[in-house]
């Protein structure tokens, strides 16, 4: 998409209204975070990913971060020093570093357990020792999740992200000898950085197992959750789905709503009951959280409609980015998917690794394309995205 078109025109874009970045990762580039307060974009939603960022991300919300007290003034003011909703999550692309401390027990030799572990969530199989023993030291699940619990207790208004299904990428090989000493110290480690990728890929299972116990928390804490998926669509579906199988909505049909307004007969309670708690963020601890975000969507569109059906408990957003969605040969597709999506549920992102005029950039690239798509004025976009915004992050 060239800028030309992704702008529609040269209306000036209306930044005072209010946009907020629905997923960006800048503690991937801590120096960054020093120019959130210049940033032209009111609030960020910043994920965490694997173990060298959680704390970032508490650092980040210490300097940033949004508090209660903090809502009414960064709604309206360009020039609010809040300006993080933090967000800690384990993503797939690090899920084989956690093990499952009720299933799995270490053994008394380290090694003898670490070389176990990955073999056994690690597809193909590997065999060589020195790879194996170059993977970090597995973390345990219940710790993880034990920790992430006191961030969000600590933080009324995180999030947990980002987290979700992977089947396309694969773990990075270790580095090369002198290979480590050159890297960009201005990045967080962790990450790939340029390293050759392995064969090797996280079984879909094992993913499957720390998303849920993510998702798990998500509804006991009855916080939103940010959700990543690639090549795997249906079972981010499926998985999403098993939290909630036994506390669906009770749905009343058409035609029994004609007969009891015909015949005068209120709605039932328990359908009342239902749709509060559906909506209430405070209705108490569920296995199910109450909002969940598909970050940069690359789905498609005739599974979109699986995520509205009436009996779901759970409010679906779908979050866009440039990078993602709109900058390959898949935009066409992103482009039916924004059209699908209820005006309601679209959120923007940038999705990037530091935070500035970039950020900024690819935001207002994104949402003059979404503007464009569903033939809102911009100010009308925007308007409608932050309201969006605000509902995923807080509830209604």
């Amino acid at each position: 998409m060239t800028e030309q078109e992704s702008n529609g025109s040269d209306e000036p874009f209306p930044w005072h209204l209010g946009v907020f970045d629905a997923h960006c990762h800048p503690t991937d580039t801590m120096v960054s975070i020093d120019s959130i307060p210049s940033m032209k974009a009111r609030c960020l939603t910043i994920m965490a990913t694997r173990a060298q960022d959680q704390a970032l991300v508490v650092e980040a919300a210490k300097k940033r971060g949004l508090r209660k007290e903090d809502l009414e003034s960064v709604m309206k003011s360009p020039d609010a020093e809040s300006r993080v909703i933090p967000c800690f999550g384990w993503h797939p692309w690090f899920s084989h570093q956690m093990y499952d401390d009720a299933s799995e027990k270490p053994r008394e030799l380290e090694d003898d357990f670490r070389i176990a572990h990955y073999q056994a969530v690690l597809t193909p199989k590997p065999e060589s020792r020195d790879f194996l023993l170059a993977l970090p030291e597995p973390r345990p699940l219940s710790e993880y999740l034990a920790q992430t619990k006191d961030y969000l207790n600590k933080y009324p208004l995180a999030l947990i992200g980002e987290v979700g299904l992977d089947r396309s990428f694969r773990i990075p090989d270790a580095w090369l000898p002198g290979q480590a000493d050159e890297r960009d110290t201005t990045l967080t480690p962790g990450g790939r950085e340029g390293r050759k990728l392995s064969p090797y890929r996280v079984q879909l299972e094992h993913q499957r197992k720390v998303l849920k116990a993510q998702l798990n928390l998500g509804g006991e804490m009855q916080r939103a959750v940010s959700v990543h998926g690639v090549q795997a669509h249906g079972m981010v579906h499926t998985t999403l789905k098993e939290t909630w199988k036994g506390h669906e909505r009770k749905v009343i049909s058409e035609r029994e709503r004609k007969r009891r307004r015909a015949a005068g007969e209120e709605q039932s309670p328990e359908l009342d009951e239902d749709f509060k708690n559906m909506w209430n963020s405070n209705a108490g601890s569920k296995p199910y959280p109450p909002r969940i975000c598909l970050h940069s969507y690359s789905g498609p569109v005739e599974f979109v409609k699986e995520y509205f059906q009436p009996s779901i408990p759970v409010k679906f957003f779908f979050s866009f980015s440039s990078v993602i969605n709109f900058s390959g040969p898949t935009s066409s597709k992103a482009e039916e998917v924004v059209k699908a999506i209820p005006a309601d549920r679209i959120l923007v992102e940038s999705d990037l690794h530091c935070a500035g005029d970039r950020m900024d950039a690819l935001l207002e690239e994104m949402i003059r394309a979404i503007c464009k798509l569903r033939g809102w004025g911009l100010e009308e976009g925007v308007l409608r995205l932050g309201r969006n915004w605000r509902k995923f992050v807080f509830g209604d």
